[in-house]
């Protein structure tokens, strides 16, 4: 199962479309795994079985509880178990920087809900007779089941924060996409060809601040496993990088045509002093050295 997801998102998932009881009413349940580390990606799960089965005593938990080894024990019994599917979404970090820092900003909530949607409706593609829709969420647990309702009319949503430890549907999904989120990281790593020991990915986490600092490049900012819109990034680009300064057109009005005005990049000296723009003295050292040219003027 390849779970690297260095830009964009990746589905996988095991449906069981073509299973006899994907027919009958199903229950199921959502939950997360990912959502404030400042690396890799973040990963909602749903899992789904029958109304009619009895998954109370298969040993799923919030799987925030469990071990390594037990996460990875239960997950591979829940994919070798045909009567029970599950969907993972697994949102790289590049996709969550994209859209949070883009001109048209996302928030991280709307990026969940739609992630959420998304593994419903995985399953309901795949023919799951879905009736119970079981979520655990944070925030506003009201408006978030009235936006579900609204997206899948039809489906009873039940929605409430530790939804994990109440109803072993969650806590099978909490299961998968905990065990999915921690093998995704670890791939990305690898084809990224990023080295040392990132910690938990959370920015509370010294190992994971040292290897930011380690990884992060005074021009060019972070690899693409660390989320940019994180304030722990902002504030070490702040203190590690060069200072980068947007100019407006002198005009401020547009350009020429009358339409935006163009933004032009400078790379500034940390100690403040004035660009030239036609020298370049006053340009950072690593386009000096290096001998590179603004486009204008290399014709």
């Amino acid at each position: 199962m390849d779970l690297s997801c260095v830009s964009g998102i990746r589905i996988v998932s095991s449906t069981r479309a073509g299973e006899e009881w994907i027919s009958k009413p199903c229950i199921l349940g959502v939950d997360e795994a990912g959502r404030g580390p400042v690396l890799g990606p973040m990963v909602y799960a749903s899992a789904f079985c029958p109304c009619s089965s009895d998954i109370t005593g298969r040993g799923y938990a919030d799987s925030k509880t469990l071990t390594h080894e037990s996460r990875e024990k239960l997950f591979r019994a829940i994919d070798a178990d045909t009567g029970v599917g599950w969907v993972a979404h697994i949102m790289s970090a590049q996709h969550i920087s994209h859209h949070m820092l883009g001109r048209d900003k996302v928030s991280l909530n709307a990026l969940a809900f739609e992630a959420t949607c998304h593994v419903i409706r995985v399953a309901l593609e795949a023919g799951a007779n879905v009736k119970q829709v079981y979520v655990d969420t944070v925030g506003d647990a009201d408006r978030h089941r009235e936006r579900l309702a609204r997206a899948f009319p039809g489906i009873d949503f039940t929605v409430c924060p530790k939804a994990d430890a109440l109803y072993p549907i969650v806590s099978a999904a909490s299961i998968v996409a905990k065990v999915l989120r921690d093998k995704a990281l670890i791939e990305c790593q690898k084809s990224l060809g990023l080295q040392g020991e990132v910690g938990t990915g959370y920015p509370g986490d010294p190992a994971t601040v040292a290897w930011l600092k380690e990884h992060v490049h005074p021009v060019f900012g972070f690899p693409p496993l660390v989320r940019h819109s994180w304030e722990t990034c902002s504030r070490m680009l702040e203190s590690e990088a060069v200072s980068v300064k947007f100019e407006a057109d002198e005009s401020g009005e547009g350009g020429e045509s009358g339409g935006p005005a163009q933004q032009r990049l400078n790379f500034a000296r940390p100690s403040g002093a004035a660009v030239v723009e036609t020298s370049g003295l006053g340009r950072n050292a690593y386009f000096r050295l290096r001998k590179l040219q603004r486009v204008a003027e290399a014709f």
